[in-house]
């Protein structure tokens, strides 16, 4: 039988091969990732909550349903978490914030019904950024979590928790979200693969909105072919989702293991420029030579409204959590202020004391952009570029496949050195937060080791319901022999 370090070393796919073939039961899987719980959490501090009990008895039905021969799905059995932000019936979903720090749904989001009705066994609720604000998961109102590569560096945010989580083997695979990079940043911090997919192919139902038009539930796993069992079980119209797309589902693992030569991989000139670090420049450069030696072709384009994109996106991002958070007023339900003098002081000091310092600067400038005399300077404006880089998009995929980019100008910080200086924390943000504002979908994954220790990550951006030649071309990658 093998023991923990062996069980939860498996990749999701092993991992369910394993189950079906009944080698590993989904009670041993269970224990064997709750025990790598409780001895790495004091270091690591992904989880807001574990539930145990239920994960237990959820995996005890699992065995007893496959011993009856009923014929299950992949992930029945296999063991995750899900950010706190995506709402979980009868178990807290805080937001990572104090203003909603007791609060129970009483529904699921529909990814955690997906995954109840595939079988997987929910082992708790990961640590994020205060209302999925932040790159660094250091505005939790909770905890900070660690990077499992580096235990004094950030796992990225605002999924930090979930990335952690799977870096040290805490769970087989989780979900994040992600509004201008918070898959994908996180990932490539902690050296693991997320996925960003196109806007509407996973439900937003039961996501507590930060940014609507930008928001986007996806996985974190492993690996590449990892990311694509799980979109096949998350993905799919959802008629309580008005932004859900009513299409036919696509089969995200029906190109793995394809070809990728003849492919045509865009490299625009503007993600390589000031302000990259040469660790992540040489993670790019090797990633280019490796696709070459696969077989494809390497384009050099451009992509001149990359400099607009980062003020567009915090002046959308910024109005839409302005007026999606003026719910939270210390009435119907989150933190209410104990003094207060009349309706408006408890309006001020609850949402004062319920919100952390990031959110409440969110909220004000997203308030400024939408005010009076400052809607079309700001925020038409932003709209407008909007659409200016949805036409760079469009451009560059009439001629290539996907487009390669670093996920962030640097490999993972000092926890603690950029929380002083948040315009500097936001430009980390330059290369993921453009693929939001056009709704595409992107993958990040490993390219390289840093000469820190520190894994690199890359970004393959695709046309819109792309993401089966993304894992393509990811996986074609990842199994020709990148060190991870």
């Amino acid at each position: 039988m093998m023991n923990t370090k062996q069980i939860t070393e498996l990749s999701l796919c092993q991992l369910s091969s394993y189950l079906q073939s009944g080698e590993i039961t989904a009670v041993q899987a269970a224990t064997a990732y709750l025990n790598t719980i409780r001895e790495k959490e004091p270091s690591i501090h992904a989880y807001l909550s574990v539930l145990e009990g239920e994960a237990m008895q959820k995996a005890a039905q699992i065995d007893d349903r496959r011993s009856r021969g009923e014929k299950l799905s992949p992930l029945a059995g296999i063991p995750a978490g899900t950010k706190d932000n995506i709402c979980t019936r009868g178990f807290t979903t805080t937001c990572a914030s104090r203003m909603l720090e007791n609060f129970v749904p009483p529904y699921d989001a529909h990814v955690i019904e997906k995954l109840e009705q595939a079988g997987a066994v929910m082992l708790g609720k990961l640590n994020m950024d205060e209302f999925a604000m932040g790159s660094s998961t250091e505005n939790s109102y909770f905890q900070v979590t660690h990077n499992p590569r580096d235990l004094t560096c950030v796992p990225g945010g605002s999924s930090g928790g979930s990335a952690a989580a799977v870096a040290a083997e805490e769970a087989a695979f989780t979900l994040g979200s992600d509004t201008g990079g918070s898959i994908r940043q996180p990932a490539a911090f902690c050296g693991v693969v997320g996925m960003k997919p196109t806007y509407g192919t996973v439900s937003r139902y039961g996501l507590v909105a930060f940014a609507s038009s930008l928001d986007q539930i996806g996985p974190l796993t492993k690996t590449v072919a990892d990311s694509a069992m799980v979109m096949d079980c998350i993905a799919g119209h959802d008629s309580r989702d008005t932004t859900s797309i009513d299409m036919k589902t696509l089969n995200y693992s029906a190109e793995l293991g394809k070809d990728i030569r003849g492919m045509k991989i865009a490299l625009p000139k503007e993600f390589l420029g000031e302000g990259l670090s040469d660790d992540v420049r040489k993670g790019i450069e090797t990633a280019v030579t490796r696709f070459k030696e696969l077989g494809a072709e390497i384009i050099e384009v451009s992509m001149p409204t990359l400099s607009h994109a980062l003020p567009a996106y915090y002046i959308i991002s910024s109005a839409e959590a302005s007026s999606n958070l003026a719910r939270f007023d210390g009435i119907r339900y989150g933190y209410r202020a104990k003094d207060y003098d009349d309706i408006t002081t408890l309006y001020k000091n609850s949402r004062s004391e319920g919100f952390g310092q990031e959110v409440k600067r969110r909220i004000m400038l997203g308030t400024f952009a939408l005010s009076s005399g400052y809607y079309d300077a700001y925020y038409k404006k932003a709209l407008q570029v909007r659409t200016l880089i949805v036409n760079d998009y469009n451009r560059i995929f009439e001629q290539c496949d996907c487009i390669l980019s670093p996920v962030a100008p640097t490999t993972a910080y000092k926890i603690g050195e950029k929380t002083s200086n948040p315009l500097e924390m936001y430009l980390g943000d330059i290369y993921t937060v453009p693929v939001n504002i056009a709704g595409l979908p992107a993958l990040s994954m490993p390219c390289a080791t840093a000469d820190s220790g520190l894994p690199v990550g890359m970004q393959l951006i695709g046309p819109a319901f792309s993401e089966p030649a993304l894992y393509r071309i990811g996986y074609a990658f990842e199994t020709s022999g990148i060190s991870r």
